[in-house]
């Protein structure tokens, strides 16, 4: 009998976690900024920053509901000790790095003039749909296109949030319509990107150096940091650094933030090509699931390079859960929150 306890006391704490009074949301609209901002109840959550002075629209910064911010400062407002590497690493993203040739995922100012013709732009032309209550909703279309404009896909995405007094949820949900005959290529870097706080960082004490498919070389600095404390966690048990490359339904990056312990879980949908997608989570902060890079996360053993010809449309669907408390997030949590999204269906206009 005490080991039936035992075991039922986790999910106990988990229903009670989740049954927390949700907390009204409410978005306001700024179009001359290009901007929408998102509060749960008094407090900012986060922006959707749409102009096209950005190669992609973000949500930036993400708070927890303590007011932490868990996204990195850089390179929109910088903090004390910020990584300076991968300037396209911003907020929240979707995209990807090879779709026909064109590199949507590592597009920034940083690349030279000479050299934008090889990357893609994502410009957000309709704000489709707002709405405030328990869940917050945001609607918006836009186009995936080379520097001169022309469209290889349609993007149409809604984006739910919700919140209580120790936790925060996005649920997205995004369709991608082509507009000619589009290939993503199998590559590393995609799709649902987050570039987390220095603080959630794992602690490196060596240089790491990347390098992308364009032979670019970025170099990460190691070394005494006594701020970053961070940590991975997948749905399939790997941990750390370990997390890389491997699959899992969900995974979850969590430290020390101030006096809180704060998780950062993104999770996939049953739904989405590849499930359980493949993770590209680095120690230095990058956190992102990217379910079309099989071929460099098997080390070429299988691909998945998916092909939409015109008029053809793909959809994805992931949930981003932020709480902060006495303790992380536990692996019972995770998954119940896994089990709610997977049973979500909700349409994306085409």
């Amino acid at each position: 009998m005490r080991k039936a306890l035992y075991l039922l006391l986790p999910l106990l704490y988990c229903s009670a976690a989740y049954a927390q009074q949700a907390q009204p949301v409410r978005l306001a609209k700024d179009p001359k900024a290009r901007k929408i901002d998102v509060f749960v109840g008094k407090q900012l959550f986060t922006s959707f920053l749409y102009p096209d002075t950005l190669e992609k629209p973000v949500l930036y910064p993400l708070h927890a509901a303590s007011g932490a911010v868990v996204t990195r400062g850089f390179p929109v407002a910088p903090q004390p000790g910020d990584p300076t590497d991968h300037p396209h690493h911003l907020g929240l993203w979707f995209n990807f790095e090879n779709v026909n040739g064109l590199d949507f995922w590592n597009n920034s100012y940083a690349i030279p003039a000479e050299k934008k013709a090889n990357y893609g732009w994502i410009r957000t032309d309709k704000i489709l749909e707002t709405t405030n209550g328990s869940t917050g909703t945001l609607a918006y279309h836009a186009n995936w296109t080379n520097q001169q404009r022309d469209v290889l896909l349609e993007e149409t995405t809604r984006l739910e949030f919700s919140g209580t007094a120790q936790q925060r949820i996005i649920d997205r949900y995004t369709t991608l319509k082509a507009n000619t005959t589009v290939t993503f290529t199998d590559a590393k870097d995609g799709m649902l990107g987050l570039r987390l706080a220095h603080a959630l960082q794992i602690p490196e004490t060596k240089d790491q150096k990347f390098t992308d498919d364009k032979g670019n070389v970025t170099v990460v600095k190691g070394g005494t940091d006594k701020v970053a404390n961070g940590n991975y966690l997948t749905s399939a048990g790997k941990r750390g650094n370990d997390a890389w490359s491997t699959r899992a339904a969900w995974c979850m990056a969590y430290g020390k933030m101030g006096n809180d312990s704060v998780s950062v879980a993104i999770i996939d949908h049953p739904t989405n090509p590849n499930y359980p997608t493949f993770w590209h989570a680095r120690g230095y902060g990058l956190f992102a699931a990217n379910p079309l890079g099989e071929k460099i996360f098997t080390e070429g053993k299988s691909a998945k390079n998916l092909q939409l010809k015109k008029g053809e449309s793909v959809s994805f669907r992931y949930r981003v859960v932020i709480s902060n408390g006495v303790k992380v997030l536990a692996p019972a949590q995770v998954e119940e929150s896994a089990a709610n999204f997977a049973k979500k269906r909700v349409a994306v206009t085409k």
